[in-house]
């Protein structure tokens, strides 16, 4: 596995005239792709410009090698989410999207599957996007047409898993799901009919000025 990583340390300071004002900092880098290639890398810059550089040799980068590199050799355990999405095309009206993230090392592979098949038409997937933080995340489409009765799963492999994995997609709990917010809609629309009704009730008959009669 092929590896850069930069360990880095960077000063600012600023220099004023009297007419305009003097940007300047100062980069310090330890640069390395094993335990044996290490590079300590300094840089300064005045007004985005390359001043001067030294490269070298460093022992305090060397010192701070192992512990990056025995972060970096733990494999992170994708976290797995298979859902119904919306798909642009009318002639796929459904369009199941699988995604994995905060996974490291980098090389992950999902796979459809129809009725344990592998399905290579009407799929389509990112490229591993890097979160910044070390770890990735990548997501998978598949467009579909729904049969009854048909077992769609996504399966991932990983450096992280002892044997692939396998994410279900359940038809049933999707509908289900959309009747309980339909449910839950209608009953808050309600809720706020009657505590409307109420209001309107009671301001009417406070309202009311009784009149004695003789």
């Amino acid at each position: 596995m092929h590896i850069r990583c930069t360990l880095l340390l960077t000063s600012v300071f600023l220099l004023f005239s009297r007419a305009d004002a003097y940007f300047g900092y100062g980069v310090v880098r330890c640069l390395f792709t094993s335990k044996d290639d290490v590079v300590y890398l300094a840089q300064l810059y005045f007004n985005k410009v390359l001043q001067e550089q030294e490269k070298k040799n460093e022992q305090k980068c060397r010192t701070n090698v192992p512990l990056v590199f025995d972060v970096l050799s733990r494999p992170v355990e994708p976290t797995v989410k298979l859902r119904l999405a919306e798909s642009p095309e009318s002639e796929h009206p459904g369009m199941l999207m699988c995604s994995a993230y905060n996974f490291y090392p980098k090389q992950i592979k999902l796979t459809w599957l129809r009725d344990g098949k592998e399905a290579t038409s009407n799929v389509t997937s990112t490229d591993e996007l890097p979160n910044g933080n070390w770890l990735y995340q990548i997501h998978s489409y598949l467009e579909i047409i729904p049969k009854p009765g048909e077992n769609i799963s996504c399966m991932v492999e990983h450096a992280s898993l002892m044997e692939p994995k396998f994410y279900d997609w359940d038809p049933t709990s999707e509908a289900e799901k959309n009747k309980i917010a339909i449910g839950v809609a209608g009953l808050l629309l309600g809720l706020v009919f009657v505590l409307g009704g109420a209001v309107f009730y009671k301001r009417n008959t406070t309202s009311r000025i009784l009149v004695p009669t003789s």
